[in-house]
């Protein structure tokens, strides 16, 4: 790749993440990460099972630190995990014995201050559940909805804290695949109202390519061309990152060929064992892709 000003992507950007290792009882799970994300993104994060994908958002979110490298947001080292950046994981993180209206302003509740009206909160959770289309459930509890409705009062709940990043860890893994294509529309439909920086992770190469504005793929299965390099265990890489059109108006784009290409593309980048790309042949096409190495 032809070298970049790293320090203008840093400036530029939203997220930056520039040389970032992450060691696990002296194993590696990530192996030079160099990402860097303009504001507005919607980026999906797919690879083989156990690259690492979770642990790269946890460092994003705050909850790790890596082990070498540095991650900025706005130009600004990241510290531990704070408000600026939400998460909403498979598992509904509601509490049972809590209205949705309750669920949707327990984090405000818990970051406001003693003297803080508990009906300013109402009024503002009102306003995110109407963004998610549940305001007329408020005061249902969450095993009175389905599994989709649940999802979307998690997400209400990260919104509403305003973060500049949201994270998703695989958020609709555990829904029936009906429910599953209609709350991805309606993921679309609120990021083209809020444009916030999303990163969704995902095993669903089919959901990845259709929701994302940028695809970003970890993988192990890469080769540096050294002695005994198939022998070496290694950590995951970005073997690629592709730019997408946002342009999908229905689910039928799913089924086009450029669709189905793509994902054929990625399965062949990321997801074989027997095709290992080299390091300096990886398919980086976004505009902000850059290697330190």
């Amino acid at each position: 790749m032809v070298k970049k000003d790293i320090s203008y992507l840093k400036q530029k950007n939203l997220l930056h993440m520039e040389n970032i290792y992450k060691i696990y009882d002296g194993k590696v799970v990530l192996n030079d990460i160099d990402l860097s994300v303009s504001k507005g993104e919607l980026c999906t994060v797919v690879g083989p099972s156990g690259c690492g994908k979770s642990t790269l958002l946890r460092l994003i979110l705050g909850q790790e630190r890596p082990d070498k490298g540095e991650i900025f947001i706005e130009g600004k080292p990241v510290g531990f995990a704070s408000k600026d950046r939400g998460i909403v994981y498979q598992k509904y993180s509601l509490f049972p014995h809590l209205s949705v209206i309750e669920n949707v302003i327990i984090g405000k509740k818990f970051t406001a201050g003693l003297f803080a009206k508990k009906q300013v909160f109402i009024e503002e959770g009102m306003e995110y559940l109407k963004r998610v289309r549940l305001d007329a459930h408020y005061n249902k509890y969450p095993h009175e909805l389905s599994g989709g409705m649940q999802q979307r009062v998690a997400i209400a709940q990260s919104l509403i804290m305003k973060p500049k990043i949201l994270l998703m860890d695989e958020p609709f893994g555990a829904l029936d695949p009906g429910t599953r294509e209609d709350i991805q529309v309606f993921l679309l439909e609120l990021w083209e109202d809020i444009k916030m920086n999303i990163f969704f992770v995902t095993h669903d190469l089919e959901e990845a390519v259709f929701l994302g504005t940028r695809i970003i793929v970890l993988s192990q299965f890469y080769t540096d061309g050294l002695p005994n390099d198939q022998n070496t265990p290694k950590g995951a890489k970005i073997v690629a990152d592709h730019a997408l059109e946002r342009i999908a108006a229905s689910t039928t784009v799913k089924k086009s060929i450029k669709n189905r290409e793509l994902i054929e593309q990625i399965k062949l980048d990321g997801f074989s064992p027997e095709y290992l790309q080299r390091i300096s042949e990886f398919n980086l096409r976004h505009p902000d892709s850059f290697q330190t190495i």
